[in-house]
């Protein structure tokens, strides 16, 4: 799933991320893909980000409204951030709207 988090005004949001949602055996696990580089400065924030994206994600997973029992492997496979803009509140909304989206895949009929 690709998600765009922006919003512009005077205190601003960016993030981008792209995960994949895999099946588990039980719980929730959350990986960051071997690899991965995300140009930003300073780079010391992105762990922040990233666990922020993953709260966001596992959070939205757990509403006892979807009526899911969370058991799902999350790869972050790509990010973006910005100097001005980009935050663990940005992220962490990124990854529940990630969680929205691949909630909305799996419950819409095939075809």
């Amino acid at each position: 799933m690709r998600v765009l988090h922006q919003k512009q005004n005077c205190a601003p949001h960016f993030a981008e991320i792209v995960v994949d949602f895999e099946p588990a055996a039980e719980g929730f696990a959350f990986a960051v893909a071997a690899g991965l580089t995300v140009d930003y400065d300073p780079a010391a924030d992105l762990p922040r980000f990233f666990a922020a994206a993953a709260a966001g994600i596992e959070e939205q997973l757990s509403l006892p409204e979807h009526g899911v029992v969370v058991a799902t492997r999350v790869v972050l496979r790509r990010a973006h951030a910005m100097t001005h803009g980009s935050h663990e509140l940005a992220f962490r909304i990124a990854g529940a709207l990630a969680a929205r989206k691949a909630l909305e895949h799996k419950a819409a009929p095939p075809g």
